[in-house]
């Protein structure tokens, strides 16, 4: 009797507690039951990951650090493809006279005070200190025509750096944390970030151009035809690509008032430039993601004058900053760039119907969150 009295009082219990019992179990479905991690086991990553300030941001699109095998280092000091009995930096300063700084990049404090340089010296940046500093993405392209050939020329022939370079294939490098100031644009060094993608170049035609060497016709399309001396096929990641140019025709157009003739940038450079770009556009709020436009609306295809310069946050140019530079080109789709840069910065909108919506429109779940 004793045993069925209390038997009844439990029931009763667990009856009374059921929807407390029932919200637990649903926080912890909606949790995913996290649980401390165990030491010593990996942490995932989707291999779209860049570096900021320490942190990783999702780009949704192909990365390959500094730190991860088959990438590029900016911050070793011995050059990447000298034999490794010269690498080292005494023997390259020897040999190549253009070194002239083991570092081909130092800190971000045109802008700082003392006490905030005193701060990030040691190397850690707080994230909220990199995101007043950046308004700048700089878009070079880098006359290699391979990521490879890029860092070679950056690491072991100049005193340069950039934070990224996009392969043909679309694979894209980082070769620095976004804390660091790279040496890839003069004056806005201190304010941006920089990217050189691969692209044989803009010529005009008093210039000798390489471009019937890189490029072929094949049944419609222009294929893109690293030469031996390059690296051949073999210089890409990805293994057996084809890489072709978006545009089957030569593309010419008027940069610093030039007349320059090039060949597009790839479909897949497209694609992982709009994601990067997107990713750099949140993580930064101060890069607004356009290019700059003259009143009526139109690219700007010369240098800013140094006030609109000054004044200038989004995506731009090297020849934005510049006067003897013409890169990224004339072939620069810039309205296909920032259209889905915007689309993907904004979950699938465009930053007009985002702007009109106040973010009304946005899912609660995609990736403009």
């Amino acid at each position: 009797m004793i045993f069925h009295i209390r038997s009844e009082k439990r029931l009763t219990l667990l009856l009374k507690n059921a929807p407390l019992l029932m919200l637990a179990a649903s926080l912890a479905l909606a949790t995913g039951c996290k649980t401390a991690p165990t030491p010593g086991a990996m942490a995932p990553r989707a291999n779209d990951e860049i570096m900021v300030a320490g942190q990783r941001f999702h780009t949704g699109t192909k990365v390959v650090l500094w730190t991860d095998p088959g990438g590029y280092d900016a911050y070793r000091v011995e050059r990447r493809f000298a034999p490794l009995e010269k690498s080292g930096w005494e023997a390259s300063h020897e040999e190549v006279k253009e070194l002239q700084s083991p570092n081909r990049y130092n800190t971000r404090r045109g802008t700082l005070t003392p006490e905030q340089i005193e701060e990030v010296r040691g190397g850690g940046w707080p994230l909220p200190m990199l995101q007043d500093v950046v308004d700048q993405f700089v878009l070079h392209f880098d006359v290699c025509g391979t990521s490879r050939q890029c860092f070679n020329i950056l690491q072991d022939h100049r005193d340069l750096s950039v934070h990224f370079m996009l392969d043909v294939d679309g694979t894209i490098y980082q070769t620095l944390d976004l804390k660091e100031r790279a040496w890839h644009a003069t004056t806005s060094n201190n304010r941006s970030v920089g990217i050189e993608i691969a692209n044989i170049g803009a010529y005009s035609n008093e210039e000798k151009s390489p471009l019937g060497e890189w490029y072929k016709q094949e049944k419609g399309r222009t294929r893109i035809t690293i030469p031996e001396s390059f690296g051949g096929d073999s210089a890409l990641r990805t293994k057996g690509f084809v890489g072709y140019s978006a545009r089957p025709e030569p593309v010419k157009g008027v940069i610093q008032g030039r007349e320059l003739t090039q060949y597009d940038y790839t479909p897949e450079q497209y694609e992982a430039l709009a994601h990067l770009t997107a990713a750099l556009c949140k993580i930064f709020p101060k890069i607004t993601c356009d290019y700059p436009k003259d009143t009526s609306g139109n690219l700007i295809t010369h240098k800013l004058s140094d006030a609109d310069l000054k004044n200038y946050h989004g995506v731009m140019g090297h020849y934005h900053v510049q006067t003897d530079k013409v890169d990224p080109g004339p072939a620069l789709q810039w309205d296909r760039l920032i259209t889905k840069a915007q689309k993907l910065r904004y979950a699938g909108f465009t930053k007009t119907v985002e702007d009109t919506s106040k973010g009304q429109s946005r899912s609660p779940f995609g990736a403009g969150n």
